[in-house]
């Protein structure tokens, strides 16, 4: 009984993780567009040589702190939304979850040899990219199934519901 009760628990949680993974993977290329457009490449370039001389307990600090700037953005968010300015709240935190997306990739990318040198980082590292793969596997069903469902398979209500809109609008466009 109380496994079936956190299941949908386990799936919201999946499906975080999973939108969070995707934003990573998805910001990763505006990264790297936006250090081709702007001088960034030089500063990458001059980051990596610094990093190379550094401990990898160093490096740690180096892929942590640019991040800490952001902290005090997402609480002016919150106080944003405590005093019920919604959108300006919305668009603080959207940017500074992008922001700070995109930052963590950006150093990420420069710092993963040395941190991957660290056996505790690197033994995180492998259970992240398990959990993710555990979320994909667990969300992956639930993403098949509101497929078919948008598709119109299946005969349930929304199946035969989706079904009658994609007939009307063929109706709608050969009309035309």
């Amino acid at each position: 009984m109380l496994r079936r009760l956190a299941q949908p628990f386990w799936v919201v949680l999946a499906i975080i993780f999973l939108i969070e993974a995707w934003l990573w993977d998805h910001l990763e290329p505006v990264v790297e567009k936006i250090v081709a457009w702007i001088p960034l490449r030089e500063f990458k370039h001059w980051l990596s040589e610094r990093i190379d001389a550094l401990s990898p307990a160093m490096t740690l600090i180096v892929f942590a702190v640019p991040v800490v700037p952001l902290f005090p953005l997402k609480l002016f968010g919150l106080w944003l939304l405590a005093h019920e300015y919604w959108l300006a709240a919305i668009f603080t935190i959207v940017f500074s979850k992008f922001a700070g997306l995109g930052i963590t990739a950006f150093i990420f990318d420069v710092t993963r040899e040395k941190l991957m040198e660290m056996r505790w980082f690197a033994a995180l590292y492998d259970f992240i990219m398990m959990l993710r793969a555990k979320a994909k596997a667990l969300v992956a069903p639930i993403k098949q199934r509101i497929r078919e469902i948008l598709r119109g398979d299946g005969e349930g209500w929304s199946a035969r519901t989706l079904r009658l809109i994609a007939r009307f609008r063929r109706s709608v466009h050969e009309a035309r």
